[in-house]
């Protein structure tokens, strides 16, 4: 995306937003609530148009999405939310493929149960397994571990990784826990008032900004004036 901008009104959610997600790499988008990280992956998926700016993305069929606050349906069944998904992403050997991911995500035992009736963190896992149905080149995660246990988060973690170092995917990953975007990301993007004020390598950025950790860090760029 270069120049990327969302505006209501006179109020502008995001603006004037650059970077590239790269096959094989996890960027972490951060930044405090109402910094413009939903809108820019609602722009991404298509589900928002930008105001201005130029963004190319892989076709619908190829991206994919899982967000705690973004629920399957839950009159649905576990089984048949993913049956449902599967087809309208057109993903060959659907039934063998709905097997695997809920062996993966330990949702086999809730296969005929409603979505609805499950768990947060149940849920969460089930919102995992659907945004991997189609194998997507890019998959955004808006806080895709907020609901779960520490146990099931590493799990989850491990599971994104190892899909992203296969070289094939790029991952755009929202989180406000810092030690998970240290663990997961190659690089990271903070976000304020719609802007990217910083950006590099978790590890690395907090020393060069005189901070003692990425959330020490979080909190001093929420609070950085904008400078034109």
């Amino acid at each position: 995306m270069r120049g990327l901008r969302k505006r209501y009104g006179r109020a502008t959610a995001v603006d004037g937003v650059s970077f590239q997600v790269r096959a094989g790499e996890i960027i972490g988008l951060l930044g405090p609530n109402g910094a413009g990280k939903t809108t820019t992956i609602s722009m991404i998926l298509g589900v928002l148009e930008p105001t201005e700016g130029a963004l190319s993305a892989p076709p619908p069929e190829r991206m994919n999405f899982a967000a705690a606050h973004a629920p399957l349906p839950g009159n649905l069944t576990v089984a048949e939310n993913l049956r449902v998904f599967s087809l309208i992403f057109g993903v060959p050997r659907p039934e063998a493929r709905v097997r695997e991911l809920m062996r993966r995500f330990d949702l086999e035992r809730f296969a005929s149960v409603k979505a609805g009736l499950l768990s947060s963190g149940e849920q969460t896992r089930l919102g995992l397994a659907k945004a991997l149905l189609n194998e997507p080149r890019l998959l955004l995660l808006d806080e895709p571990t907020a609901s779960l246990d520490p146990a099931t988060a590493r799990d989850i973690r491990a599971e994104i990784m190892a899909y992203a170092a296969r070289g094939e995917a790029g991952v755009l990953w929202t989180s406000h826990n810092m030690s998970e975007m240290e663990e997961v990301c190659g690089r990271v993007l903070f976000l304020s008032r719609g802007r990217v004020l910083l950006e590099g390598d978790p590890r690395a950025l907090p020393a060069e900004r005189g901070c003692a950790n990425l959330e020490e860090l979080f909190v001093a760029v929420a609070r950085e004036p904008l400078t034109p």
